[in-house]
Order: C-alpha cells, then structure tokens, then sequence
C-alpha cells in the first residue's frame, strides 16, 4: 500500500537500559484488533468500493467538472479509511514480526482489503484512458479539481504502461500471494535469525551493533558471526531476491517498461537523467570522498589496512558514553527549536503523546522508520534505540520525516504523499541541524573531529554506499533478465560494487560477499535507495542557501514541507534557486562532504 513504512538503511538499532523509553499508543487508529470502529471501517469500506464502481465505473470519461471532483474526493475517502486499517495492522506487526496472532492480523487485512478495493482498478485504467484536451478543460472550469492535477498527472504518467483491464484486475488480485508474500517471508525469515556472539545468543540488530564496537576483536568476532549465519540462509535469500527479480521482469516486460528502473522514477516523479547525473557525480567522486576519509581512518585505527568489521569503528579518540533518552530528546528539540520554534512545536507531541516506539524488543521490526499513517490521524515513528551518538542523529532524522508528514497532512490524502526522492528532504535536514548544533557547541578540537568524521561517515553511507547499492540492484536485476543467478553469482555481484565505492584501504573478508542478503530495501523497494543519496545532495544544497543567509529561507522551507506531493522537484527547489536537473547541483552537494574531509585533512598537520 502506498503508506508502508520505509525502513532507514543506515537508522542504527537499540536497547532499553537509557531511560524511560517511549512505546507507541496507537489507539489514535484503533483501540484494539477487535475494536467495533474497526469492524466498522471495513464493513463501510467493502460497501464503498462496490458503490463507488457501480456508480462510476465506464462512465468517467462523459463526467463534468463538479462529478469528476465527487469521484476524486470519494476515492480519496477510501484510501483514507484502507490506510487507516493497514497502518494498525503494520504497525502493530512491526512491533513483534514474530507474534503468530499479528502476523495473521496483518495477513488477513491485507487480503480483506485487496478483495475490497478490486473493484476500483477501472478507476486509473479509465482517467488514462480520457483525452488531454477534455481532462485540461475539467481542470480549468474548477479550481478545487485542478487541486487534483499532479495526482492526474502521476496517474497519467503510468499511461504508456497500462495493460488491459482484465490483466489490470488480476494482478491486483494476485498481490497478495505474489511479492506481498516473499516480503513476508523475508521479514519472518531476518526477525528470526539468531546469532551468537561470546557465548551470548541475540537477534541481528543486536549482532550489527557489535560492528560498531571499540573492540576490534569484538567487531570481527560479529562479523564472521553474521557472514555464517548469512551462509547458512543464503538459498533461501537467493530465492527470494530470484523470485522478486523475475516478478518484476515479467510485470516490466508486459508494461514495456524501458528499463528494470523506470517504474521507480515514474512513482518518484523524477526523471531518468536526473538519477543517472546523480550516480554518474556520486561514482566519478569516490576517490575524494570514500577512498579519501577511509584512508584518514585506517590511519586513526592504526591499521596496515583496514577489513570491512573496521568501516563503523568509533575512532580511538571518540566519547564511548552513552546519550541517554532524555540527553537526545535535547539534544534534538533545541536544535529545532534554535532553527524555528515552529519546528520543536511540530516535534514535541512525538515525544509526549506515543507517537515514538524506541526500545529494543524480541521480534521488533529492525532499523528505523516514521510512518505516516493517514492525514487525519498523525505520523508514527520507530527506532531501536541504543544510547550511541549516531541514534541520536537517527532520532533526528526520524523526527525529521515526522514532521514533514504533519505539515503535508493539509494537502489531504492523495496529495500528501511526497515521492521518496523529496521524502528524505526535512530528515537530513533535521540531521544536519542537530550535527551543527553540537558542532558550534564545542571548542575541544578532538571532539570538533569526531563530530566531523562522524558526520562525514553518515553521509558516505547515506550517499556512497547508497549509489553502490543502487549499482548492484542494478546489476542484479540486469543480470537476472538473462537467467536464473546462483548466490555465488550474487555474491560476486555485491563484491564488485563493494570494492569500486569503498577503494584500496580495505580487505574483503571471506563471507562479506553474502551481506547482501539483509538489507530490506532491495526486497522491499526496489531502486529505492538512491533516494537517500538524491535527499543528501538536495539537502546539502538547500543547507548552502540557508548558510549564506537567505531571509526569507524559514517560511520558503515550511512553505516546501507543506507541498507534501503536489508539486515536481523543480518547481519546489526554484525559490531557492536551485535545480537538480543541472549536473552541477549534484556537485555543489557533494562539496559540501568533501570540504568535511579537507577540514579533517587539515587537522592532521
């Protein structure tokens, strides 16, 4: 569904000895799995769906301007009341993907309302299918309709690839068994594993958060703790990842879809070009960025060369306190606070009213999202919590997207959703607000450096290693178009996307190859990751604008936020002078990490 939490690749995971925690209260959405108001909503929305195709379905093309904003605003009911159920439903089963009783839950309203809204798949088949010229003059005789238009437009995007209405119903149908299913079995599969680490048994997040460990002995121990456990399991994540490929391939080939990418770009709004200068910038800037600080660390670490348990290290000079949950809290809603108390305004009921789940518990979902829920509801976020400056930046980040969602809220349910290449705009920049807080707070330099090389290793993973991952995905689904790949053929492919972005201060140990297999994004959403890498360079660029003293920057960034989905990239980056089409946008961002690098350079003497 359109509101599935998206899982942060580099959220750091968590525990519940730093404080009193925050648990989510999701009886904003429903009491209970057997509340009546539940039971209420899928019998309206059942009813709904069949009322809204028995009253519209072969008739929309004849409809006039007042009728075809009825129709809008009726479909845009049911996708709030279907959100609403599914949003419950997920979030209730991401806080024990191991729980059978929430599982089932979660299965049974996923099927429920994929046989409820099958009648509503004439509804875009059909708006594809109503001239330019008739739909233009809908728009211009009423305005609330033109409201609607960049809905209208994504739609229409679709048009080149829209298949029959029968074939249109059946994969609707099919979803459930089809990818829904292998996402299922890969959440169940990775909540389950279990990893022991010096004699002590514990889940994956526990085992990824020793490669962030002081002793090195420690890190290495995990990681040939996850590559065995990987091993073991890598069949079964070799199937799931041939599967999904194939799926697509097949859905892409039948929609004549150029490329295994383009569906990605389409539901992102961005164009091809603009995602290939992107890579292109990233990939031509490895050497001066990943290859550069990686040498400065394996300096710092002391080592001869560095192995890929060392890439999350803390350098030797690095505070191991830990930040407790009220430290964070603070931390993050000063640095709001200090940019516009509007902002910590917007922040503060996440803290206060259950809005935040941030403890560590067996089968918890890993890593960290925030999920919208719906537009008359409010957005939830996750994070498993573990005390360590980085989890305070993905707090940050986290609360970020949670407030990007309150303000988008206004534009309603259609137009709300920002496509992900914008959606990571307000949680790297709340990041970066929260860094140069604590960055201006300090005069010690060691300290002034480990903020700075920890600020500049997030954004390596958020930007380099989110392009690498991007090239593989690529390869993999390239690759898989020619036949069906054996993990040693998806091993390999890992391994050379691994060795181009992290350059010559590493060595690969035996059995990285297979660390592939958990990274959800490419189950989940595929080609999504170059979202990041895109926020990251927008987010850079938007921060210079606002460091050389825009005056109006506040309300023109709020104004921006409040978009949510209704306007393209262009027009949302224009006030600020900025354009991502021009490649050397991409390269004003880049800068920015670059200057971090040459700042930690200087410091060596």
């Amino acid at each position: 569904m359109r509101n599935q939490p998206l899982f942060d690749a580099n959220a750091t995971l968590g525990g519940d000895a730093f404080g009193d925690l925050p648990e989510w209260d999701l009886t904003d959405l429903y009491a209970a799995p057997d509340a009546p108001e539940l039971a209420r909503d899928l019998a309206w929305l059942e009813t709904a769906c069949a009322d809204f195709a028995g009253a519209y379905e072969g008739n929309l093309a004849g409809l006039d301007a007042g009728a075809m904003l009825r129709v809008v605003q009726e479909y845009e009911q049911i996708d709030l009341i279907a959100g609403r159920i599914m949003s419950f439903a997920g979030l209730r089963y991401y806080q024990n993907t191991t729980d059978a009783d929430r599982a089932q839950f979660l299965q049974n309203c996923q099927e429920q309302i994929t046989d409820f809204t099958a009648p509503l798949v004439f509804y875009s088949l059909e708006v594809n299918r109503i001239e330019d010229d008739k739909l233009d003059a809908l728009f211009g005789a009423n305005a609330d309709l033109a409201r609607y238009k960049p809905i209208f437009d994504r739609l229409r995007a679709m048009r080149p690839h829209q298949l029959s209405d029968e074939l249109e119903r059946f994969l609707h149908d099919q979803s459930t068994v089809g990818a829904a299913a292998w996402n299922k079995l890969f959440d169940e599969t990775i909540a389950g594993l279990m990893f022991t680490v010096d004699g002590e048994e514990m889940n994956l997040e526990a085992c990824l958060n020793f490669l962030t460990d002081p002793d090195r002995a420690k890190r290495e121990a995990a990681s040939h703790e996850l590559a065995r456990v990987f091993g073991d399991n890598v069949r079964l994540f070799a199937r799931v990842h041939n599967t999904l490929a194939k799926e697509k391939e097949v859905e892409d080939r039948w929609r004549k879809m150029p490329a295994p990418q383009t569906g990605r770009h389409l539901a992102n709004h961005v164009e091809a070009e603009v995602v290939e200068a992107l890579r292109d910038a990233v990939v031509k800037a490895y050497p001066k960025l990943s290859h550069r600080y990686y040498e400065l660390k394996r300096k710092w670490l002391g080592l001869d060369v560095m192995q890929t348990w060392d890439r999350n290290a803390p350098l030797p000079m690095e505070d191991t306190s830990v930040v407790d949950w009220d430290q964070a809290t603070k931390t993050v809603m000063d640095a709001y606070g200090a940019f516009d108390p509007e902002m910590a305004k917007l922040a503060e009921p996440f803290f206060t009213k259950g809005w935040i789940d941030a403890g560590v518990k067996p089968g918890k979902a890993p890593g960290a999202f925030a999920h919208p829920t719906v537009t008359n509801v409010h957005p939830y976020v996750m994070l498993n919590y573990l005390g360590k400056p980085r989890d305070v930046m993905t707090l940050a980040h986290e609360l970020g997207h949670g407030v990007h969602q309150v303000l988008a809220a206004d534009q309603g349910e259609l137009l709300s959703s920002t496509p992900l290449t914008l959606a990571e705009t307000a949680s790297v920049f709340g990041e970066m607000l929260t860094f140069r807080k604590l960055l201006d707070a300090t005069d010690d330099p060691a300290q002034k450096k480990v903020l700075l090389a920890g600020k500049v290793e997030d954004m390596i993973n958020t930007v380099v290693r989110q392009i690498a991952f991007y090239d593989f995905e690529c390869k993999l689904h390239a690759a898989r178009a020619e036949g069906e790949l054996t993990p040693e053929g998806i091993n390999a492919l890992w391994m050379s996307v691994q060795a181009e972005s992290l350059g010559p201060a590493f060595e690969f140990q035996p059995g990285y190859e297979t660390f592939w297999a958990y990274i959800p994004h490419f189950v989940h959403s595929p080609f999504y990751v170059y979202a990041y890498a895109f926020g990251d360079g927008l987010v850079n660029a938007l921060y210079a604008v606002y460091q050389e003293g825009d005056a109006d920057f506040v309300p023109k960034y709020f104004d921006m936020l409040r978009a949510g989905g209704s306007k393209h990239h262009s027009e949302l980056l224009a006030p600020f002078g900025l354009d991502a089409s021009d490649p050397k946008f991409w390269d004003k961002g880049l800068s920015m990490i670059s200057g971090f690098i040459d700042e930690l350079e200087a410091m060596e003497g």
